[in-house]
């Protein structure tokens, strides 16, 4: 193909005029694999939605992301985005804000209107889904987009899960849970509520179901044995936050204490000030760097006015009173008992020290293996050691986090779907990671991230309105733009333009180049000055 600054020669017919015999190493354009995708729980193909946003094109990255999650609009808030973390774009000036631009998209298919496509086709098959958490709902989203028949069924009485009776409204706002539920059920999933399954096999067998995939949530609060008086007010986290979905808001009293250190107990902290606490205060045994809830959560409650005693444990509750020991961390991080004490005044003691599952739904199964409380799955399929049924979410071994149980709901669907069929799904070759050193970043300015807008402080304590605004959409398509497209050609042209030998042939829009090897002596100027290092530079004999 003629460039318009190329010198005009015939050389189609001069082969004096041909380098290629020169080379020894030809450049050869490569797909590598950016770090926010490999960090992504749920699967997402973040580069590929990213780059429709930031074309403008929102509905098309609104299906590109909702092939892998469901969930947009409620992920873009609850998900504590490690890609962000993994982004290669921090090293120059800030992230990506993926979590911002993906809640953009979200709310903005919800304003729009946009729903899934039905499936084409019936499989003829029924799957059953336990649970209408995060995992259980993505789950039962892409078996029915595979053709099966599907029902879910849950022991509370709306859908959502952990998602609802976990995360307070502030974080998510409930008109956007049950928008992004109903979605799902709109594409023909059953749903029965307020049905608990008693026995799994039991329910298989009635129901004519061909594969079940199990994701019960963590609804069964940890206790710890603190002496405690008659008199004493203790309660558990979760029944506190699962009440909040009722009219009758509990009474916690004007002094509250959360005893953990997760983001369960800063989520009780931060309501216990929103029901009108005047002190809540939360007990940790280690210090701030050891605190698993997730720092973000942390700073927004101190922000808040919630205070943290670290380095504590709680040994007694009185009427009225706790007795707190301090503790010191020896040197494996471990905390220990100093013998010092001290009373800390409270109307309530609030325990958030973690959760559990029920699974006596699993009794009598065969084949199962459960330990420490979760079911064993094949990590490959998240299938159980009993054939057609899986398990994902919090029942299996995993960090508990809703994108890591949407990212199980989609795997154990597309295996339950080979499972259905007789087959067994091999894992796709994944490609060489996109590391930083690649880049040519001399073609990226500086473009500082957009920040959410959040609440005003005053609002924040004395209401449930959602603490952390979007963006609009000039601001989600810049953020869009600063993708540096890390390992993957985006036709920037660079190699085109600089190429000395006229040796790159442009394809057409969405099919970059080839090379003319007649033509390429191998310089690899191209390699060089590809902005995302999307060009390998081979020796001839491979």
């Amino acid at each position: 193909m003629e460039k318009p600054f190329a010198i005009t020669l015939d050389v189609g017919t001069s082969l004096a005029n041909r380098t290629g015999s020169w080379r020894t190493q030809r450049p050869v354009y490569v797909d590598r694999l950016p770090p926010c995708n490999a960090q992504c729980p749920a699967g997402e193909d973040i580069q590929g939605w990213l780059y429709h946003a930031e074309g403008g094109d929102y509905e098309t990255a609104w299906r590109h992301l909702t092939r892998d999650n469901p969930f947009p609009a409620i992920m873009g808030r609850v998900c504590y985005h490690s890609c962000e973390g993994a982004c290669n774009r921090g090293k120059i000036d800030a992230p990506v804000g993926i979590n911002s631009v993906e809640r953009f998209l979200g709310d903005e298919a919800l304003k729009r209107g946009w729903r899934f496509d039905a499936p084409a086709a019936s499989t003829g098959r029924h799957a059953l889904v336990v649970g209408a958490g995060p995992s259980g709902m993505s789950a039962a989203y892409h078996l029915r987009r595979m053709g099966h028949a599907v029902t879910v069924v849950d022991a509370g009485p709306m859908l959502g899960g952990m998602m609802r009776f976990g995360i307070p409204k502030y974080r998510l706002p409930r008109e956007v849970l049950d928008a992004e539920m109903q979605r799902i059920v709109d594409l023909g999933v059953t749903v029965k509520l307020e049905h608990k399954v008693a026995n799994i096999a039991d329910e298989m067998r009635e129901g004519g179901y061909d594969a079940a995939f199990l994701a019960v949530g963590a609804h069964i609060a940890k206790r710890a044995f603190i002496p405690a008086g008659d008199s004493t007010r203790v309660l558990d986290a979760i029944a506190v936050l699962r009440s909040m979905e009722g009219e009758d808001k509990p009474m916690l009293g004007r002094r509250v204490v959360v005893y953990g250190g997760g983001n369960t107990a800063v989520d009780m902290a931060r309501t216990a000030r929103r029901l009108g606490a005047t002190e809540a205060i939360i007990v940790y045994r280690r210090t701030r760097e050891k605190m698993p809830a997730h720092d973000m959560e942390i700073e927004e409650a101190l922000q808040e006015g919630v205070m943290v005693k670290w380095l504590s444990t709680i040994r007694a509750a009185g009427d009225g009173a706790l007795t707190i020991e301090k503790m010191r961390l020896d040197e494996k991080g471990q905390p220990q008992p100093t013998g010092e004490f001290e009373t800390l005044e409270a109307d309530s003691l609030v325990l958030a020290l973690g959760q559990e599952v029920d699974l006596s739904l699993l009794e009598g199964v065969p084949g199962l293996d459960v330990k420490d409380g979760v079911v064993q799955v094949d990590p490959a399929t998240m299938m159980t050691g009993h054939p057609g049924l899986f398990a994902g979410g919090d029942m299996v071994p995993a960090e508990r986090n809703v994108t890591v149980a949407v990212g199980h709901g989609k795997k154990a669907a597309r295996h339950i779907d080979a499972w259905l069929r007789g087959a067994r799904l091999e894992a796709a070759p994944k490609h060489a990671p996109a590391a930083f050193e690649r880049l040519n970043t001399w073609y990226y300015t500086d473009a500082p991230k957009t920040l959410r807008p959040q609440l005003e402080l005053a609002r924040r304590v004395s209401s449930f309105d959602e603490v952390q605004g979007g963006l609009t959409e000039g601001n989600a398509q810049f953020e869009a733009r600063r993708c540096l497209s890390c390992g993957n050609c985006f036709e920037c042209d660079n190699c085109y333009g600089v190429c000395p030998d006229n040796a790159v042939i442009k394809l057409g829009p969405g099919q970059r180049f080839q090379i003319n090897l007649d033509y390429c002596k191998g310089c690899g100027l191209c390699a060089a000055e590809c902005p995302c290092g999307a060009i390998d530079m081979v020796g001839e004999d491979i």
